[in-house]
């Protein structure tokens, strides 16, 4: 068993997985960084991890796995307990979003099972298949206040976005997930937080860059900047080191202010 605590992280391979793979490397964990298919990103994902440890003893480890697939979930989490012993945290991060942007008049019942296989029942089970071995485990938690989940969702949990109904509602989803899994877990040492990440600079906004540049600009986001995956994996971090021992359920924004009402 490895001698540092585990995370494991979905969708890590770019954009906010990266991000929290690399924070939780330079926080002295070991990370099981999963991927759907680009072996060589995930690969780069594991030179920065490396470049970020303090320590020799970390390891770092890619898992291909669609976890929209209820066999590929149970092989992720077998193999990341092979490769490491145990698991310490997990960071719901992958998803999708729908391959054409539809009004909601005319999206396919296709992508919707297909956003919502991924974004939703996947991490929802994955969840299932961790939760259900912490609660046989037979070692301590490693990480302060317990063991740690993370869901990742979006801002697209509470505003509604006619062009992609799919995507809200998978977020809509996860954030209830977050909830349910808080209450279930809390009495069994198991905290559950949900990030919710605003408009943030990765490939899945890269195509709308100039129009949100100018939304952004025009003062949609108080803060007047897109967001990061460093923003994450900061986020991240400090639900690791147990910066929040008395919380459980709660929805922490990564926004800039977006969700703030204002006239």
């Amino acid at each position: 068993m490895t001698p540092c605590p585990v995370l494991l992280v979905t969708g890590a391979s770019r954009g906010l997985g990266r991000g929290v793979a690399v924070e939780a490397a330079a926080q002295g964990l070991s990370v099981a960084i999963n991927y759907a298919s680009n072996r060589a990103a995930a690969e780069a994902t594991i030179a920065q991890c490396r470049r970020a440890a303090p320590s020799e003893s970390q390891q770092f480890v890619a898992i291909a796995a669609d976890i929209g697939r209820r066999e590929d979930r149970v092989r992720l989490v077998d193999e990341t307990l092979a490769a490491f012993g145990r698991i310490d945290a997990l960071v719901n991060n992958a998803g999708i979003a729908p391959r054409v942007r539809a009004d909601i008049t005319e999206a396919s019942e296709e992508s919707f099972d297909e956003v919502l296989r991924t974004n939703l029942q996947g991490p929802y089970f994955l969840t299932q298949r961790v939760a259900r071995h912490w609660l046989e485990r037979r070692y301590p938690p490693a990480l302060p206040g317990g063991f740690k989940i993370v869901y990742v969702t979006s801002i697209s949990a509470a505003t509604a976005s006619v062009n992609r109904g799919d995507y809200c509602i998978s977020k809509a989803g996860l954030a209830m997930a977050s909830q349910l899994w808080a209450a279930r877990l809390a009495a069994d040492g198991v905290q559950v937080l949900e990030l919710r990440p605003g408009i943030m600079a990765t490939d899945m906004t890269a195509g709308v860059k100039a129009k949100y540049d100018a939304l952004i600009a025009d003062g949609l986001v108080p803060q007047r900047r897109w967001g990061t995956p460093e923003d994450v994996g900061r986020a991240v971090r400090a639900i690791l080191a147990g910066a929040f021992p008395f919380s459980t359920g709660e929805v922490i924004y990564l926004d800039g202010g977006f969700h703030i009402s204002r006239l």
